[in-house]
């Protein structure tokens, strides 16, 4: 069985999350910093190239961070803006093809693909701590399942999804059949019960199976009008990793980190202290007057001087 407190002196004890051997690291005062590459969305890859891979490294370098939660959208071809299910009005001929494409290519690209990925990663000095795959009610059960075998191919610990609670009663079997734990991220719609954005929509998804974890985004716990400093003190060794950002209360919008309501400094403090080794993964998504490596920069700055 693993136990919440197996699962906390695992991420604490530097087993769940391995270090990869670098010159330099993005550990501070014990609290490992990283980005969620999803913050590098405006990139552009090399026209021809299969993947985001470089371009990422090279952002990341830029940056200054040496751990990642990997977004999947930037190890597959780019088929259409409609191949990932956007929400709104009914998807167009276009949409469903590029969906089906997108699909096909999960369940029939060869797992050494990610495996590349990861060596690429390792020669940069990179470690990938999490693998986000984003999963809705679209997906079959075998795409399902292909995230599990991608996260480990890339060697990552953690399998992280924003998705919603239909999914995660699917998922549930397949992390146990698996044996690889899974953070599920929250936003900030409290108003519909098939979304993760309560304390207790995390509490009724880790009753389904005990590898059903906690990936909280604290600007949008905040957004939502909770406290996270609380929430991770009770359940830290719940948490797969933390997205940092700063978001004002109330459904408030994304801010510059120190403009928003997001008690930033106090949940690094919290880390620091505690000594829990718990990724924390920058996510920018204000509106920056830099290139977004140079606005991640800017957070990994802000969090130094809160853990100095």
């Amino acid at each position: 069985m693993l136990t919440r407190r197996e699962f906390g002196t695992m991420a604490i004890a530097g087993l769940a999350f391995p270090r990869i051997a670098s010159a330099f690291d993005s550990i501070v005062n014990g609290v490992h910093i990283g980005v969620q590459t999803y913050s590098y969305r405006d990139l552009a890859r090399p026209a021809g190239a299969a993947d985001s891979v470089d371009v990422v490294i090279d952002a990341m370098k830029t940056s200054g961070l040496t751990e990642c939660e990997l977004f999947s959208p930037q190890l597959e071809p780019q088929f259409g803006s409609g191949a990932r299910g956007a929400r709104g009005a009914p998807p167009s001929a276009d949409a469903i093809k590029a969906r089906e494409d997108l699909r096909r290519w999960r369940l029939e690209t060869p797992l050494d693909h990610f495996r590349n990925a990861r060596r690429k990663f390792d020669a940069a000095g990179i470690t990938i701590t999490a693998y986000c795959y984003n999963m809705n009610a679209s997906f079959t059960d075998a795409e399902l399942e292909r995230g599990f075998e991608m996260t480990k191919a890339l060697g990552a610990p953690v399998m992280t999804t924003s998705t919603q609670m239909e999914v995660a009663k699917r998922l549930a079997p397949l992390a146990d059949k698996h044996t690889l734990v899974v953070g599920l991220h929250g936003h900030s719609n409290v108003s519909d019960p098939n979304e993760f954005a309560t304390p207790e929509s995390f509490a009724a998804a880790m009753t389904m199976s005990k590898y059903l974890k906690v990936n909280l985004d604290v600007g949008h716990f905040v957004s939502a009008d909770y406290d996270p400093v609380a929430y991770i003190r009770e359940h830290h060794a719940d948490i797969t990793n933390l997205h940092l950002k700063d978001r004002k209360k109330h459904q408030g919008d994304n801010t510059p980190w120190g403009q928003g309501d997001t008690p930033i400094k106090e949940v690094l403090q919290l880390l620091k202290q505690e000594r829990w080794a718990i990724p924390v993964d920058i996510e920018y998504e204000y509106r920056g007057t830099g290139t977004s490596p140079e606005e991640v920069k800017k957070c990994y700055e802000y969090a130094k001087q809160a853990l100095a």
